[in-house]
């Protein structure tokens, strides 16, 4: 199966606020797709998983997450409907400690955006909330003891998680 980085492809790729990566891209069936190293399988190629692939990467690459420590597309149940966690990140004892929202580059991060993300938290109670949308990336730190959160200025390291 031939691989292509067509320049939009690459433009996508590239303009994000994140550092460079080089994922796998091909047609399948007349459609663009990316590879999931994650999920271990071929996706459509949209905006979005631009950014996750881009995003996973950069936890991978650059903040020592071990690959397999993450989940994409991590199902749970949410007041008795199933619902989907973009990437679940989880620490060397099998608990989620992270939970990443990603939205399109065109989307703006609005209330809206944490308002999801808060609701998939009620259901895995997770130390940490990062959303993104590959320009603006917003990390939390949930501090559970005094009922606050705290927006941290960079992505934590995984050791730190």
């Amino acid at each position: 199966m031939p691989f292509i980085i067509s320049v939009v492809y690459k433009d996508m790729i590239h303009n994000l606020n994140l550092p460079p990566f080089e994922p796998k891209i091909s047609e399948q069936d007349g459609k663009t797709t990316i590879w999931d190293p994650v999920r271990k399988r071929w996706t459509a190629f949209t905006p979005e998983e631009n950014v996750r692939q881009a995003f996973v990467s950069y936890l991978v690459n650059h903040k020592s997450y071990p690959m397999s420590h993450i989940a994409n597309e991590q199902a749970i149940e949410l007041n008795g409907m199933s619902r989907r966690c973009d990437s679940v990140i989880y620490d060397k004892t099998g608990q989620p400690r992270v939970i990443v929202e990603y939205k399109a580059p065109s989307v703006t991060i609005s209330q809206k955006v944490f308002d999801q993300i808060a609701r998939y938290n009620l259901v895995l109670h997770v130390d940490y909330l990062i959303v993104t949308n590959g320009l603006k990336h917003y990390c939390i730190k949930m501090e559970y003891p005094t009922g606050k959160y705290i927006f941290l200025q960079d992505i934590p390291d995984y050791p730190t998680i």
